[in-house]
């Protein structure tokens, strides 16, 4: 029998190559993403996408209310934006992008799901690397949740299921992660990234996560095929 695996799936670059992880190593997969309140309202149309060209087993979308809590500046707009920060800025510490206790949310539903359909693997992809230095993006958070998974769950404290966070990505470069999805056959004109997106869609090319994009696709030699407000922006 195939084994199950859930798979956080918000649109973007890294949980689509994580998909195509899950995918390549055999697993059925129950994709899961979550309209949450959050500025992009276009990445959850994307994840519908590629659930589709991945040919998922089941794409569960729910909708939870995280603007209500605020808290970041993805789900407030009474909270700046943070735009055309240096590279080398971005790391350094935690912006106003953070989500409070977002992963940690995503993961929990995540985990309740796995064990309804007996799905050991969850798979995230959280990057540890070129990222936004997000506390929920660590291993040492990683793991501390997967230990969660197996005390608090039935299946695992019946012995029926050992829960698994799988985050094949977590110390891979962004461009390293392009150019893996690649070998896996990701179409990134599916994915979509940006934090603050034209109401047509385009990509702003100027906050933390499109310009970590743009890097990871110029150091990969890749032509990043998303729409930009400057067109210019994609091109190596």
């Amino acid at each position: 029998m195939q084994k199950k695996a859930v798979v956080l799936l918000s649109g973007g670059v890294d949980s689509t190559t994580t998909l195509a992880f899950a995918k390549i190593e055999g697993f059925e997969i129950y994709a899961l993403s979550f309209h949450y309140g959050q500025r992009n309202i276009f990445e959850v149309e994307q994840a519908k996408k590629i659930a589709k060209f991945f040919g998922v087993k089941e794409h569960l979308i729910l909708s939870i209310d995280l603007k209500a809590i605020g808290g970041s500046a993805l789900t407030s707009e009474k909270i700046s934006l943070p735009k055309n920060r240096k590279l080398t800025d971005i790391g350094r510490e935690i912006p106003s992008t953070y989500v409070p206790a977002r992963n940690t949310i995503f993961l929990a539903y995540a985990l309740a799901w796995a064990e309804t359909i007996g799905a050991e693997d969850i798979f995230i992809g959280v990057n540890a690397i070129d990222s936004s230095g997000y506390p929920d993006c660590r291993l040492t958070y990683i793991k501390a949740f997967e230990q969660l998974c197996n005390l608090a769950t039935k299946a695992a404290v019946e012995g029926k299921l050992q829960f698994k966070i799988r985050t094949p990505l977590i110390n891979l470069s962004k461009a390293e992660i392009i150019k893996k999805g690649m070998e896996l056959g990701v179409d990134f004109s599916l994915t979509h990234s940006c934090y603050d997106p034209l109401p047509d869609g385009k990509a702003c090319g100027k906050c933390d996560s499109c310009q970590l994009r743009l890097k990871g696709f110029k150091e990969a030699g890749f032509h990043d095929p998303i729409r930009y407000v400057n067109s210019t922006n994609n091109t190596n």
